[in-house]
């Protein structure tokens, strides 16, 4: 079920929902209406489930800091 996805999604990011909605959904409501029964089409639900996966790879990813030190960017360490 999609909502339960998205609610996970918001505890691990910390997010709020409507800042979920506008970005994921362009709908600010998005993550209220489904926790109100709102059914999305597939197409929306794919494409939500391909954000929050497309979100979280770069969220986390290595990045490279001026002068060449490396550290992760939701990661404990930073050089």
């Amino acid at each position: 079920m999609l909502i339960r996805e998205v609610e996970q999604f918001l505890r691990r990011n910390d997010m709020p929902a409507t800042k979920f909605g506008r970005l994921a959904a362009h709908d600010p409501r998005f993550v209220l209406d489904l926790r109100m029964g709102r059914i999305p089409r597939p197409a929306t639900e794919a494409r939500t489930r391909e954000w929050m996966r497309q979100f979280e790879r770069k969220a986390f990813a290595p990045c490279e800091m001026p002068g060449g030190t490396r550290t992760e960017t939701k990661g404990l360490l930073y050089a």
